[in-house]
């Protein structure tokens, strides 16, 4: 099976990617793997989700509002991050706008005077450490393993040993199932007023089912209009997922509620 995910390759989304497929292709964005997955281009991609430091990946959540996709697996794995670089002594620290952030306190403590600059990925900074010995990156200890140019200065860099990462791995959506222990839904309600985000919580309390994850994100259609993303631990097969459904789509009558599937969860250790 082919896979599409972000690159180049040695990211934290490769390694993930790598668990489902044989063969994995890089894009520069997620945003890009969407729409590469969605026009059937390939198999599957995997996309960061949710770190547990960080939070959402807003790029995903926006990715995934604009295009019809299945979510058909969600894959969690710690992040181990590293500082990688040709010599002791630089001035710049690359690496993605998460693991930065993952790492602050460590930087702050360690490396206070150095620029942090924000890259594509991690790989992508461990790209510009090979290149420039002023650069620094933050990324997997694995990435200097065997490279002449690279040695790894710190291990264990993030500032939670348990930082991990949710990533999903996508689908065209013909593929989309019913059968699973999570779900996910992105509902966009087209109103806004008081009690709107209550209501469209209750029909899951009601039949006790429980959410994981509610995050809302702004419509880009006018200011205060947002669209509502929603994992909860159900199957779309299970009649109170179902229901529960159903009511949403009642109260987002003049929007719409759209199904990325139900899924199961691997955790994968490197």
């Amino acid at each position: 099976m082919q896979a599409v995910t972000l690159g180049p390759e040695g990211t934290y989304s490769h390694r993930a990617a790598s668990a489902v497929a044989d063969e994995v292709e890089f894009r520069e964005s997620v945003t890009a793997i969407v729409e590469a997955v969605a026009d059937e281009e390939y198999d599957r991609g995997v996309v960061p989700i949710e770190n547990s430091i960080e939070g959402s990946v807003t790029e995903t959540l926006d990715a995934l509002s604009e295009r019809e996709i299945a979510a058909v697996q969600e894959i969690v794995t710690p992040i181990r991050h590293a500082l990688l670089a040709q010599r002791d002594e630089f001035s710049v620290v690359a690496s993605h706008s998460q693991a930065l952030a993952q790492c602050r306190s460590y930087l702050e403590a360690e490396y206070p005077d150095a620029d942090l600059e924000a890259v594509a990925s991690t790989a992508r900074g461990v790209e510009h450490a090979r290149e420039n010995p002023d650069v620094a990156a933050i990324g997997h200890p694995d990435n200097a393993s065997g490279d002449p140019d690279l040695s790894v200065v710190a291990e264990g860099i993030q500032d939670r040993n348990s930082n991990a990462t949710r990533f999903f791995v996508i689908a065209p959506a013909s593929e989309q199932s019913e059968a699973g222990g999570k779900s996910s839904l992105v509902v966009y309600p087209n109103a806004n007023y008081p009690g709107l985000l209550l209501e469209l919580l209750e029909p899951f309390a009601e039949r006790d089912v429980n959410l994981t994850r509610v995050e809302s994100r702004p419509s880009g259609e006018r200011l205060g209009d947002y669209v509502f993303h929603v994992d909860f631990e159900a199957g779309l097969y299970e009649e109170r997922a179902r229901a529960a459904i159903a009511d949403v789509e009642d109260i987002a009558e003049n929007g719409w509620v759209r199904r990325l599937g139900s899924y199961d969860t691997e955790h994968v250790l490197y």
